[in-house]
């Protein structure tokens, strides 16, 4: 027996110094802070040049190198690091990019790991962040009706989906041409979208738009074929609209997708039933998020991080054997827990369903606000958003809506009724305990038509109540004596806002339940389709006429 122990010590001795062998030449050379002057909310820049030997640098079980801080107020951060290229033999270049949300001084040092292990620490640094100028910092939780950044300042957004760039082969049956037509790139929607009033927008990572996964076939002749683990295309595109939507002050909600699992984009293969239970799969998707993180978790314009869109439909994809829904309930609170401890800034995280709800999603911890997509029936918008909000206590954002959700119709048909849809849907939201008002889908078609532009209109209203209420909402219930009319009420501090709209053909008279005594003189009348405080006032107390198809919102 005591032999058998020794032999054991000495296995375990000779392991460890193999292990110390294989991975002690690898060190951290040097590492130097580019960025001259670190101010809060700001990105700084590091450059970290290692002595080592990996197989594979987005693996963090094969190499991993991390920047550890102790913040001024105390709080330890972990940040992790990049791999940008090789310079020789054994040289490689590595990128830290962190965005300080406290000033004062920082301590850090740099930690390499080699199969897990820690290879080599970094001797220790300081710099000093100075307080902000003019930037807020991250989105964060707050309420159901808004949301905050870093230094309190409360924000709901606006916005649309602009979901990815034009395809080269689009196939849409009436809209094939509008949709391969190269304007609707970020470069110009962004900006658009600017322009219009919007703050915020949802995009995707897939296999034709920021195809971060993939090595070819893209149908978008933006991006270039590539045998690199992440394809450099798309890297540069995701830096580009990284930096353009900060310069615009724009947040994202940046979907994520699963990716690839396919063993063509040099993955592990597995079905997409297996990539939720797989362990190598959760692996490989893990890495996935390190880097997602690593390049772009330092920036402002990352208003969410979003797993899946409509988790639902992949969980569907094949109808007589459909996924099991524990399987991905778990997989999301697994990775959900993994993204929060790994992003060291705390962005919103999300996932979303198109219709069909998976029991225990909505309840996951590091899930920060559920979703849902709605097609053909706004009226469920308000009492969708109120449902979901009360029954789970969390935030709800609808992240898709439009009259119509087949693109092999010819929208032109009714395309009054699909102006009339994205109007509502904005209203609606505006007027319901929701931090982002519902995001409309067709984006292309609503830039032909013009009809974006109607978000400066809700813009104007938006920033009134956050004025007037300094954030703060609450729900009033102004009532109409005409059924036909339709009306929502809110309160902001001390001011009451009502959302009145005639859907009908005719003008309706609507009597309010308010009182309006004294209030002539002192209540505004907004006209929702020209954006114009107009001089109306109530045709008798608590009475007003609304004329057909109309909508107006009085301020007191």
């Amino acid at each position: 027996m005591m032999k058998s122990i020794k032999i054991f010590c000495l296995l375990s001795l000779t392991l460890a110094l193999t292990i110390t062998n294989a991975f002690g030449n690898n060190k951290i050379k040097k590492y130097k802070l580019i960025t001259s002057i670190v101010q809060q909310y700001e990105r700084a820049d590091w450059e970290i040049n290692l002595k080592a030997n990996f197989d594979n640098p987005y693996l963090q079980e094969d190499i991993s190198l991390d920047l550890v801080f102790t913040s001024p107020s105390g709080k330890n951060m972990v940040l992790p690091c990049y791999f940008e290229e090789m310079s020789g033999k054994n040289i490689s270049i590595w990128k830290a990019r962190f965005l300080p949300q406290e000033s004062g001084e920082y301590q850090y040092h740099f930690l390499l790991k080699s199969k897990g292990i820690e290879s080599d620490k970094s001797l220790a640094g300081v710099f000093t962040v100075s307080p902000a100028k003019n930037k807020k910092g991250i989105l964060h939780k707050n309420n159901f009706w808004t949301f905050k950044y870093d230094d309190g300042t409360l924000y709901r957004g606006l916005g649309e989906n602009i979901c990815w760039e034009s395809r080269d082969n689009d196939d849409s049956k009436f809209f094939k041409v509008l949709h391969e037509d190269k304007k609707y790139n970020y470069e110009e929607m962004l900006p658009a979208l600017s322009n219009h009033g919007g703050d915020y927008f949802r995009t995707w990572i897939c296999s034709w738009n920021l195809p971060l996964d993939w090595k070819s076939g893209f149908n978008n002749s933006r991006y270039q074929s590539s045998d690199e683990y992440f394809n450099p295309s798309a890297i540069a595109k995701m830096d580009r609209l990284i930096n353009l939507s900060e310069s615009l002050g724009l947040h994202m909600m940046l979907t994520l997708g699963e990716g690839t699992h396919d063993e063509r984009n040099g993955r592990y293969q597995t079905s997409t039933a297996d990539f939720f239970v797989n362990e190598k799969a959760k692996v490989q998707y893990k890495n996935r998020l390190r880097f997602i993180v690593a390049r772009w978790g330092y920036s402002p314009a990352i208003g969410a991080w979003e797993f899946f869109n409509e988790i639902d439909n992949v969980q569907f994809r094949n109808s007589k054997n459909p996924i099991d829904a524990a399987h991905i309930v778990q997989w999301h609170d697994e990775m959900s827990a993994y993204l929060a401890e790994l992003d060291p800034y705390n962005h919103l995280i999300t996932t979303s369903i198109s219709h069909r709800d998976l029991e225990g999603l909505n309840a996951i911890k590091n899930i920060d606000f559920n979703q849902k997509h709605i097609y053909k029936n706004n009226h469920a918008l308000p009492t969708t958003i109120e449902k979901y909000s009360q029954e789970f206590q969390k935030p709800y954002v609808i992240g898709e809506f439009g009259y119509e959700y087949d693109w092999q119709k010819n929208f032109d048909l009714f395309a009054e009724e699909m102006d009339s849809d994205f109007k509502r849907g904005l209203w609606y939201g505006l007027f319901s305990p929701t931090p982002i008002l519902p995001l409309s889908w067709w984006w292309e078609y609503f830039d032909k038509r013009g009809t974006d532009k109607y978000l400066s209109r809700v813009r104007v209203i938006l920033d009134e109540m956050m004025v007037s209420g300094k954030g703060s909402f609450e729900k009033s219930n102004a009532i109409s004596d005409n059924k036909e009319v339709e009306i929502y009420s809110v309160k902001c501090g001390d001011k009451t806002f009502i959302y009145l709209y005639n859907p009908t053909e005719v003008s309706k008279i609507s009597k309010l339940s308010i009182d309006t005594s004294g209030l002539p003189d002192n209540a505004r009348f907004y006209d929702c389709e020209t954006g114009v405080w107009n001089n109306q006032k109530f045709d008798s107390p608590n009475t007003i006429e609304l004329k057909a198809k109309s909508d107006l919102v009085i301020m007191f």
